[in-house]
């Protein structure tokens, strides 16, 4: 049987990011009727993090949530950020507020938040792993682990480093699976090497797999006409073995109906089921995408400070997944280096080990999603 930190509940987690909103701020009410629509199918798995809408998350989580229900009744995961951290004690500082901020008393598990190469050797230097496993020790968390955003290599290394890591949250879809530039089953196969559940993010890859183009949707809607485009990514995720809980973060209260009716009673993917996505991935793979791998390179050599690879994957995604708005969202939040402000000086294409022509290719996203 697999390891669930004793966990009991049921697959599907409700993620507190992408919350309903109101003027701005998380909508309370809203947020309240999903808690209990959530709470009322026996779902009771709650994901928050301390930077998240900027602490509103876990403001909410207190009103919608622990004000409102038995401590006992759900699990509460909440995450420590540190890539602003100047010293060590502002550990101390993130958990304290976060626990206050919530009033949920201690948390279920906590993580060291969105862990890479440069957030992994902080975490070193700043003795993450020593201050959450006091916390432990106090009754403050009852378990601890990671969120991750890197290499399996890397991912190979921290799990070797420090085995009594509990728990492994990682980016899986049935798009990223092979994706080179997230390498999602690289990852999933190191964790279950190291005998560590698996708490899945992004498994709708942030609401890009519950539109798709029409052709995809199609695909799916002839398969099962009863079922959500975004069910098949949700219960692909769920699927995999060693699966703790599969996050969604839902943002009304349509999604948490669909979500929670087809996980209610979960049942894994048919084989017949499996084949139907693979169809789909083989047309992702259709798409005359920009063959981008993210390494960067062309990103240090360009004298304009262009987020080249950014650009290419909002670009990307567009053209697969057929979310215009969501892309022109992604779009807006380059600040600066936008890719309109390439000279054409080639010293990027110098850089790439994929051989790509980078100006030309920066024209057709400019061209495609504006200045």
């Amino acid at each position: 049987m697999s390891n669930t930190l004793g966990y009991t509940g049921k697959k599907l987690g409700f993620g507190l990011m992408r919350l309903p909103k109101a003027n701005g701020k998380f909508d309370l009410e809203k947020t309240k009727a999903m808690v209990d629509l959530f709470m009322q199918r026996g779902f009771n798995y709650f994901d928050t993090a301390y930077v998240y809408g900027d602490g509103d998350s876990e403001r909410v989580a207190k009103a919608a949530l622990v004000d409102r229900y038995p401590r006992e009744s759900f699990w509460l995961v909440d995450k420590l950020p540190f890539w602003d951290a100047e010293r060590p004690e502002q550990l101390q500082e993130y958990f304290d507020e976060s626990l206050h901020r919530t009033g949920a008393g201690y948390f279920d598990i906590y993580l060291l938040h969105s862990l890479n190469r440069e957030l992994y050797e902080k975490a070193q230097r700043f003795g993450a792993w020593e201050f959450v496993k006091g916390l432990k020790e106090k009754g403050l968390i009852k378990h601890f682990g990671f969120s991750f955003h890197d290499t399996p290599e890397l991912l190979d290394q921290i799990l070797t480093e420090h085995p009594e890591a509990e728990v492994v949250q990682l980016q899986i879809n049935y798009a990223d699976w092979e994706n080179p530039a997230v390498q999602s089953k690289g990852c999933y196969e190191v964790a279950r090497k190291h005998g560590k559940p698996v708490l899945i993010m992004e498994p709708v890859k942030g609401s890009a797999l519950a539109t798709l183009n029409p052709e995809m949707r199609k695909v799916f809607q002839d398969a099962n006409p009863e079922a959500s485009v975004a069910s098949w990514a949700v219960r692909y995720a769920a699927s995999l073995e060693g699966v703790m809980v599969v996050l969604s973060g839902m943002s009304n209260l349509a999604q948490m109906e669909d979500n929670t009716s087809y996980m209610q009673h979960f049942s894994p993917l048919s084989e017949g089921e499996r084949a139907t996505i693979a169809k789909v991935v083989d047309m992702l793979k259709q798409v005359p995408v920009i063959p981008c791998t993210k390494c960067r390179y062309c990103v240090d050599a360009c004298p304009q400070g262009i987020d080249i690879p950014n650009a290419f994957e909002i670009y990307n995604e567009l053209l697969m997944f057929d979310d215009r708005p969501r892309a022109e969202r992604k779009y807006a939040r380059i600040e600066e280096g936008r890719p309109s402000s390439c000279i054409e000086c080639g010293s990027c294409m110098a850089h790439c080990p994929q051989h790509i022509e980078i100006p030309e290719e920066l024209k057709k996203v400019v061209a495609t999603l504006g200045e």
